[in-house]
């Protein structure tokens, strides 16, 4: 009974060990350049945007000329402006586009954090499912001993061949050979997490993630919100596109200062100061090629949208099948948990009355371990799945 006590106890731990597990993905996972660095994307991002949104005001020229003659040394400073401050509409539509231009830059940012945080995460999940794969190895390396020291005992007592002992000795060297892949992958997936994370893998506590619902889902897909600003976006090339075939209005103004004239005679006044106002529209023969070609660009965003949200709605139910499939995987490994409890009562009882040997029980028991590591596993590879999920909402 004592067998059966602690298989339950060991089944029992690991379950209390995944539920204490529960918390939300953290991005400090990363290390701290990883963060700088999207931190400085999202700082350059505004800084591109603000020049975006200035980007219809017209630089104020600054000048300075000296002229050398015979007679006279002239030197004089100068002032312009050319500035539209109507453009049928493109102004407006401009500081718009400048808006989710900003907007949408935002998202891709957001996007890259969490891919790369659901890339060090799946790491961080794959690492524990290497160390559970290598404890269920052990466990199949164990039993594997006793099954050749077993058919090594028939053999010498003549109830069986040799080539039953040469495949359980082959059937040993399969596990052992998948331990020593084992602990490669684990080493590689060590080295690639340690690329991304801030620490050691055994430093962080495995996050627990639940399932959002398709609505949920939908409502904030980063790659549905950025295919929506991206339909903003091109609506506002267009009309900016429009614009500047259109009248534009706008204002100059010249200011210069004559010094150091050498009372030059031809000049009448050092400072002189002109206004004025125009009304500019270019006629261009490729304009309704160019406005057309953005309207049919604002259409395929449109359209795009569309296949988007067909993509979304599929992803997230081929991710449920997933995860059903896994939980049915996890209530076979838990029925054969069971199983293997019952079992393990009767073998130890046999046990007991000198009617089954300490290698039944110890198989039985190796068994039942390897069955509560494949229930651990499986939940494993189900966070995985709900990880793909959480990557791409907001």
């Amino acid at each position: 009974m004592q067998f059966q006590k602690l298989a339950s106890l060991f089944f029992v731990s690991t379950i209390f060990l995944s539920s204490s597990f529960a918390q939300e993905v953290d991005e400090k996972i990363l290390s701290q350049d990883r963060l700088d660095i999207i931190d400085f994307s999202k700082k350059q991002n505004e800084e591109n945007s603000s020049k975006l949104r200035k980007d219809w005001i017209n630089p104020v020229t600054l000048s300075y000329k000296k002229d050398y003659t015979e007679t006279y040394d002239t030197a004089r400073s100068m002032i312009s402006i050319n500035q539209p401050i109507f453009k049928s509409g493109g102004i407006y539509s401009a500081i718009k586009y400048a808006n989710v231009n900003y907007k949408y830059n935002d998202l891709d940012i957001e996007t890259q954090r969490k891919e790369l945080i659901k890339q060090v995460t799946t790491l961080l999940f794959n690492l524990h499912i290497i160390d559970l794969n290598i404890k269920k190895n052990e466990y199949l390396l164990k039993n594997a001993n006793i099954d050749i020291q077993r058919k090594k005992e028939q053999v010498f007592n003549g109830f069986l061949d040799t080539s039953y002992l040469d495949n359980a000795i082959l059937d040993a060297n399969s596990v052992k050979n998948a331990l020593a892949d084992l602990y490669f992958q684990k080493k590689e997936l060590e080295n690639n997490f340690n690329n991304l994370a801030s620490k050691e893998y055994k430093e962080f506590e495995l996050p627990k993630l639940a399932l959002t619902n398709k609505e949920n889902f939908l409502e904030n897909s980063l790659k549905l919100a950025k295919a929506k600003v991206d339909v903003k976006q091109k609506d506002y090339l267009a009309s900016m596109s429009m614009s500047q075939y259109l009248p534009t209005f706008s204002v100059s103004m010249d200011y210069s200062h004559y010094h150091d004239t050498d009372e030059n005679p031809s000049i009448n006044d050092e400072t002189t100061t002109n206004y004025g106002v125009s009304v500019s529209m270019p006629l261009d023969v490729r304009a309704l090629n160019d406005v057309e070609a953005q309207r049919i660009e604002y259409l395929k965003a449109k359209l795009n949208l569309n296949n988007i949200i067909l993509e979304e709605q599929n992803f997230y139910k081929t991710k449920l099948s997933k995860i059903d499939m896994i939980e049915r995987k996890k209530e076979i490994a838990k029925e054969d948990y069971k199983l293997y409890d019952s079992l393990l009562k009767i073998i130890v009882e046999e046990k007991n009355a000198q009617l089954k040997t300490q290698s039944d029980v110890d198989t039985l028991a190796n068994s039942q371990k390897i069955k509560s590591l494949e229930v651990q596993i499986l939940e494993l590879q189900k966070q995985i799945e709900l990880l793909e999920i959480y990557s791409k909402i907001i």
